[in-house]
């Protein structure tokens, strides 16, 4: 009969647990467009933002980015410090906080996000990121293309002679009468005069003033609103057509157009997101907080001074003891 072993097998190493994770939808979300790691990503940095941010490049996609989360995971810094350093993170281009809208209708509800870039990024990237809007690709240290392979020394060949075009016949090309093209502003200033004589122009002053109307005609407008402008309120008497409608394309010239939005494809999902400030949770566009921090957090703390001591009040002493004289006196 085998003997029969009763010692007990041993204990499986204890793995190290597995860091929180996020609500779904929630916390860190890389961004696109990075460098490849290398061994001094985060060598400019200090070294608690270099420690914080090593740790948090190691963390998965949709990792709890919480202040407090990263406080229990890193023993090293508490909750205060681990805040500093996000927001030293923030400045230096890693990261941004963010809300996200999702869901359609009224099941519309917001969701926060870390972005984390381990390539720093600038506010126009992150502001283009947010938008989404076309990145920029950060590119590598240029290196030295190949050159051109050497060429290759071949025997002396017998060129052929060049074919011989045959000789054409001598004839005099005809030139066309081509009516002269003119542009709408010349147009629209030779028409002044077929609609009131007062501003009948030459085709020579039609030539010189032809700049002013086409700045007319690049803000927008079209023949009838530049003939409109120039025929308004006309005096009954015009000396000069010339200097009279020079004068008006200067001072009446209409402002120029805000440029429209480009409205985005149709399909295409619409994005809100509003940028946090790092520090201190508040909402606000990209542009309002630069290095993810709002006007307040980016102002430098001062100290608050205390009330200040009021000055003792003076006493009348010579009072003062007689009050207590009479105090002595009393039965």
């Amino acid at each position: 009969m085998a003997p029969q072993n009763h010692s007990p097998a041993l204990p499986a190493p204890a793995g190290s647990a597995p860091y929180p994770m996020a609500h779904p939808g929630y916390g860190k979300r890389s961004a696109p467009n990075q460098l490849a790691p290398v061994a001094d990503d985060f060598a400019l940095l200090p070294l608690r933002e270099r420690y914080v941010a090593g740790f948090i490049e190691r963390l998965p996609e949709g990792a709890s980015m919480s202040v407090k989360c990263l406080a229990q995971q890193i023993p090293l810094y508490g909750q205060q410090a681990m805040a500093s350093a996000l927001t030293a993170l923030s400045v230096a281009g890693h990261l941004r906080r963010v809300r996200c809208a999702v869901g359609d209708g009224d099941q519309v509800r917001w969701v926060f996000r870390t972005s984390w870039s381990r390539t720093a990024r600038d506010n126009e990237w992150w502001a283009a990121h947010l938008a989404g809007g076309p990145l920029s690709v950060p590119t590598a240290a240029p290196t030295a293309a190949p050159g051109p392979a050497p060429a290759i020394p071949v025997p002396d060949a017998p060129v052929p002679a060049p074919e011989q075009a045959p000789a054409q016949p001598a004839v005099p090309a005809q030139r066309a009468a081509v009516p002269e093209a003119h542009s709408p502003a010349y147009l629209a200033l030779a028409e002044l005069g077929r609609r009131d004589t007062r501003l009948t122009l030459s085709a020579e002053d039609c030539a010189v003033l032809e700049g002013l109307a086409e700045q007319w005609f690049a803000r927008g407008v079209n023949t009838d609103y530049l003939t409109g402008a120039l025929l308004a309120g006309l005096p009954l008497k015009v000396g000069s057509p010339y200097g009279f409608v020079r004068d008006r394309l200067i001072k009446k010239i209409p402002p120029a157009a805000p440029a429209a939005p480009t409205p985005p494809p149709a399909g295409a999902p619409v994005r809100h997101v509003l940028m946090e400030c790092t520090e201190c949770g508040a909402p606000g566009p990209a542009e309002a907080l630069p290095d993810g921090l709002c006007r307040p957090c980016r102002r430098p703390k001062t100290a608050t001074p205390g009330p200040t001591p009021e000055p003792p009040v003076e006493r009348d002493v010579t009072a003062l003891v007689a009050g207590l004289r009479d105090l002595l006196k009393a039965p």
